[in-house]
């Protein structure tokens, strides 16, 4: 596929692109930037692919239509998988994990939090060097429902991911997002049981995000409570619909971050977040997609996904994933680790 072949020239090059496939689509898109510029979007009217971090504080990157190449292509290829996982949990940091976990747990508690989302970032060394087309090509065979994609720049890295969260969907006048909570493995010989703490942390992420929406939209609807299914996990989902007029900016802002992935109150657990993690969480937890383009209808697209299941590739040999979960007042410190542990497994099944 051509589109491979100009990953390769890109990076030959150090020239920004960005290749992703969108949710149960057979076709793969792409954006070629024609110089190595850094470019922001200033207020979102833009149009283009956006990449932006976790800190609502810092900048976004965009790489523009009007600066690129944009390249689609149906998906035609077969590729191989590892037999196994050759990468087991980095167990040197469960400790200031579920230090970690404790010490959220306690703030709610304490009546700080209702919910925070603790992360952590586990470095890799790769038994063989990284290849970007057959990683990719892997994680589009193994997650066709979700958002995957490869992003780089040459003034800030690389990024490749599989997320399942939906943070904007805009055609013309109409939204769709989600709250997305609840992590358990999935087991076909069982169904899918979610615990009470599950089910809370769900009905935190929906309520807040109404509340929230509905200052800004017209004739907000709230879908029910559903169960879905991610690789090798299973979720709890909620679909939320509505109008809305004007800029998507102020959508935006409201629903990043959101409690998916912060906490609530989301100011109080972003604080706690940046001071607490031990470490920049950069783009992961962030948003990432497609903004204001033209689709078929001649009318403007905005596809945003939350960047969860993701991994910054930071040399030739070696890879850093991001992995968390919610906690709330009935959370188990030592569950939580082995839900990142489990989360993690997203990124290493392919490398």
């Amino acid at each position: 596929m051509k589109i491979f072949d100009d990953i390769q020239n890109a990076l030959l090059r150090e020239l920004p692109f960005v290749v992703y496939k969108t949710p149960n689509s057979d076709y793969i898109k792409a954006f070629f930037q024609r110089d190595s510029n850094l470019y922001n979007p200033s207020d979102y009217l833009e149009s283009g692919f956006v990449f932006a971090p976790f800190d609502n504080q810092q900048e976004a990157i965009l790489i523009p239509n009007e600066k690129s190449i944009f390249e689609k292509e149906k998906i035609n290829f077969n590729v191989d998988f590892p037999q196994k996982n050759k990468y087991a949990p980095d167990d040197s940091q469960k400790k200031h994990h579920v230090n970690l976990v404790e010490k959220g747990i306690q703030k709610i508690v304490n009546a700080n939090f209702k919910k925070v989302v603790l992360s952590r970032r586990e470095s890799l060394e790769l038994k063989s060097d990284f290849n970007d087309q057959l990683t990719l090509k892997r994680l589009i065979k193994k997650y066709p429902t979700a958002f995957v994609y490869l992003w780089y720049h040459p003034k800030v890295g690389k990024w490749m991911g599989a997320t399942p969260e939906t943070l904007l969907e805009v055609k013309n006048k109409e939204f769709k997002t989600m709250s997305l909570a609840g992590t358990q493995l999935y087991n076909e010989e069982k169904k899918a049981n979610w615990s009470p703490k599950e089910i809370e942390e769900q009905y935190i992420v929906t309520d807040y995000i109404k509340s929230k929406l509905s200052v800004v939209v017209n004739n907000l609807f709230v879908n029910e409570i559903e169960t879905i299914k991610i690789g090798n996990l299973l979720h709890l989902r909620t679909l939320i619909s509505g109008k809305v007029d004007g800029n998507i900016s102020k959508l935006i802002e409201v629903l990043h971050p959101t409690p998916a992935v912060c906490g609530f109150p989301k100011n109080q657990t972003k604080d706690f977040i940046l001071h607490q993690e031990g470490y920049n969480r950069k783009f992961y937890t962030g948003f990432l997609g497609e903004l204001n383009l033209e689709n078929n209808e001649k009318s403007s697209l905005s596809n945003l996904y939350v960047n969860l299941r993701c991994m910054e590739i930071t040399s030739e040999s070696s890879v850093k994933i991001y992995i968390g979960g919610g906690v709330t007042k009935d959370s188990d410190s030592e569950k939580e680790w082995e839900e990142t542990v489990a989360k993690s497994l997203a990124m290493k099944n392919v490398l």
